[in-house]
């Protein structure tokens, strides 16, 4: 019988590289391939073409099971169930518990879509959590797209957008490497150099593309945010930044008051004044003028609005002393002079001028930066210094900067609508502009309720695809939570150690065995053209069912089904098509996508302004003032670092961080012979000159030991590294993975750190020690 070819796109990561399955004529996933038609289709990772190895595993979860056994007992007895009685089971806690303590008792913990296959139901999962009530899901966002999106959002009003690669010129990756984490990415920035676009890269590591670089700036992992305030401070020293830009639309001509650190406004100035209009001062007509931010525009337009000086201004209560916000954030750059950016971040000082001079010369700049800035204690400051600089660039929404393509609308179905009523999620009251107030809580949160019932008790867990054991700190901490747990129901693919702690799993079909639709493939203007479903193409081993008919079947049993379309799928999907104009027969009749005709208009705050309370660019963020915290963004050092902890130096004199390989995702796949065959074993990164002084040879089983616990992992020599730093691979859990129990990156790392805004943890910065490990046994 002939093999099918099924066009579609791969769902494992954020890239959703278009591929097409073949199915042999036993329906038999036998190979994935790239689709160069397709406008991520141009090549496929290795983990993309490991498919049929997923599908086939023999370690799959294939039928609901229920536990036997109590919690903590190394055999939990799984027994095969039903689903009716898996969900009726589950359900049922769930109805009983929030009767009992209120649905907030109930939390939830949801994987990743940008490094899992999850994005397929993530909508109508988080249509459940907020149609049941529950103000509490554990999402990765806080060690993940939070500073990419949400802290770019204080300073510019929207997420960081998308590098308009066919007309930048020069791209900027910071802590962000597209060949492991976005394919679809890195092929566009090869095009982009191969026709003469620079290149920077701000990373410890010489990985990926930084051998490609115009520049490699090997900074010290957590230093980020002051050699963002460097080469800004660089950049207005020389003049070397988008002036007209800075005074029209962003905030920092207006003055702050040297008393309080608030802006001025026109309430100061005058009986009956509106405490919402602002004021900068006409440097041409020596006079205030007062600028309201909900028309963008000023009572009268001034002859040149001041961005440096000190002003005294006339006020109700008297003379005030005030200051421009851009003269504010340009005396905190100066402070920050190459030298002394190089005695902080390794980074030497010519590198620096040359860096800020290559920005100003190859414009437009278009930039990217993920989780080397987010997994920090201090990753809000630095994603807010590294916006500010890249605000000075003057690229944003322009041609070659950083744009939002145009893309399909969609109905939203997460159920954002019917969150009226809750209680206020874990978190929200020491961390208010975080990701709590959108529900989203953290893990350390998620254990201080369930172990100490603060702020209030958390007894039942609903999770779909986790493992917070091995990619969150403290798992000692989190596997006391989850066996302290009421009940504990679980997703998933694989029984990982995570699931291994529920009283019922449930079989999750991989995506080869369900269907999906993707509208917008990021990465271009084609791509975010782009409608597509992605066909089931072959049936789902056992009784393994999709993550969104899990969520669907639930809705119904908890008398939720009006929410869910009385229980149709086919008639959510349409729902959420419809403001496409598509219709689903079309689209399932169209394989390979149907594309609409989205062109992308530039620099669309010319009409809109930004959505920020100024209207413009916030240089200066009196949304953080307003929490105690900077408006600008200082610099400060990660929570464990040689400076900010120099009694820890001497038994820790090394600096830990962690990144992604090509092999695996997350803790995810290290079941897979294809990949394992590649990456045998846990690797950690280390200076030959390091290990030379240890007494390690490459290949040897190293220890890494941190004032928080102990990993094992096998050396491997870099001598691009800063010879005090160590790279460890996070994410492995399997017990062939070195000595038994003992690859756990995220034993390494407290959970009690955090970034004051976001609750980011340390998992990019860190202090440890490394010793040679003569044996395979696990560590004393």
């Amino acid at each position: 019988m002939t093999d099918k070819r099924i066009p579609g796109y791969c769902p494992l990561c954020i890239s959703r590289c278009g591929c097409v399955s073949v199915v042999n004529g036993d329906g038999i996933l036998t190979a994935v391939e790239p689709d160069p038609g397709h406008p991520t289709g141009q090549s496929l990772c290795i983990k993309g073409r490991s498919a049929p190895d997923l599908v086939n595993s023999p370690d799959r979860i294939l039928y609901p099971m229920k536990r036997t056994r109590p919690k903590g007992d190394p055999d939990p007895g799984w027994v095969r169930i039903t689903w009716d009685e898996a969900l009726e089971f589950t359900a049922g806690q769930m109805k009983s518990m929030a009767q009992a303590r209120g649905p907030e008792s109930v939390a939830f913990s949801v994987a990743t879509p940008s490094g899992t296959a999850i994005a397929d139901g993530m909508g109508w999962i988080f249509r459940l959590i907020n149609a049941f009530g529950s103000p509490n899901a554990v999402w990765t966002t806080h060690v993940c797209n939070w500073h990419r999106d949400f802290t770019n959002a204080l300073t510019f009003g929207c997420d960081i957008g998308m590098p308009d690669y066919a007309n930048t010129g020069c791209i900027v990756y910071w802590g962000f490497n597209p060949a492991v984490s976005w394919p679809a990415q890195a092929r566009l920035a090869g095009d982009a150099i191969k026709r003469g676009a620079k290149l920077v890269v701000i990373d410890p590591r010489r990985a990926g593309m930084a051998a490609k670089a115009d520049q490699w700036l090997r900074v010290r992992p957590g230093t980020d945010g002051a050699l963002a305030l460097s080469l800004a401070g660089v950049m207005i020293e020389h003049g070397w930044y988008d002036a007209d830009f800075v005074r029209s639309w962003s905030n920092g001509p207006f003055l702050v008051r040297a008393d309080n650190r608030r802006f001025l406004t026109e309430a100061d100035l005058r009986p009956g004044g509106a405490a919402g209009r602002l004021v900068a001062w006409d440097e041409e007509n020596h006079r205030p003028a007062i600028y309201d931010p909900r028309s963008r525009q000023y009572d009268t337009e001034p002859g040149r609005a001041a961005l440096f000086g000190e002003f005294d201004i006339r006020t109700v209560l008297g003379t005030v002393a005030c200051t421009p916000a851009f003269d504010r954030y340009a005396r905190l750059c100066r402070q920050y002079a190459p030298e002394r950016a190089e005695r902080i971040t390794g980074v030497p000082a010519a590198q620096i001028r040359q860096t800020a001079r290559l920005l100003h010369e190859h414009a437009p700049v278009s930039y990217y930066a993920w989780s080397g800035i987010g997994q920090n204690t201090n990753a809000s400051q630095t994603a807010r210094a590294v916006n500010l600089l890249y605000a000075l660039t003057g690229g944003l929404d322009a041609s070659g900067g950083n744009v939002h393509f145009a893309r399909p609308a969609l109905n939203d179905v997460s159920g954002v609508d019917l969150r009226a009523g809750r209680k206020p999620a874990i978190g929200l009251d020491t961390r208010p502009l975080g990701p709590a107030r959108h529900g989203w809580i953290s893990e350390t949160g998620l254990y201080r309720a369930i172990l100490d019932g603060q702020p209030y008790p958390v007894k039942g867990l609903v999770a779909f695809g986790s493992n917070l054991l091995q990619s969150r700190p403290d798992p000692v901490l989190g596997a006391q939570a989850l066996q302290s747990l009421d009940f504990y129901v679980h997703a998933d693919m694989f029984l990982n150690p995570m699931a291994e702690l529920a009283d019922i799993v449930l079989p999750v079909a991989t995506p080869w065995e369900r269907e999906g639709v993707a509208a917008g493939f990021q990465v271009s203007q084609e791509a975010s053209a782009l409608v597509q479903l992605r066909h089931k193409a072959i049936e789902p081993r056992g009784e393994s069912k999709s993550d969104t008919w899990i969520a669907f079947e639930l809705a119904k049993r908890l008398q939720l089904g009006e929410h869910f379309f009385d229980g149709s799928i086919e008639a959510g999907v349409r729902h959420v098509l419809a403001p496409t104009g598509i219709a689903f027969e079309a689209l399932r009749n169209a394989p390979a996508g149907i594309r609409l005709p989205l062109p992308t208009p530039y620099r669309k705050y010319r009409d809109h302004g930004f959505n920020t309370p100024s209207s413009r660019v916030e240089i200066y963020s009196q949304q953080l003032l307003d929490i105690g915290q900077d408006p600008l963004p200082e610099f400060f050092e990660p929570a464990l670092s040689p400076a900010s902890r120099p009694e820890l130096n001497e038994d820790y004199p090394l600096i830990l961080t962690s990144a992604k390989w090509v092999q695996y995702c997350h803790s995810q796949f290290r079941q897979l012979a294809p990949l394992r065959r590649r990456m045998p074993d846990p690797l950690a990164e280390i200076h030959p000159d390091t290990a030379a002084v240890r007494g390690i040879m490459e290949g040897d089983w190293i220890g890494i030991r941190t004032p928080m616990g102990k990993m094992v992992a096998r050396a491997a020599f870099n001598a691009h590294l800063e010879p005090r730093v160590v790279c460890a691979q996070y994410g492995w859990w399997e017990a062939e993975g070195g000595p038994e129990g003992g690859a756990n990156f995220s034993a390494l790392i407290d959970g009690q750190h955090g970034d004051p805004v976001s609750g980011s943890v340390a998992l990019r910065s860190y202090l440890c020690e490394v010793e040679k490990y003569v044996t395979r046994s696990r560590p004393a």
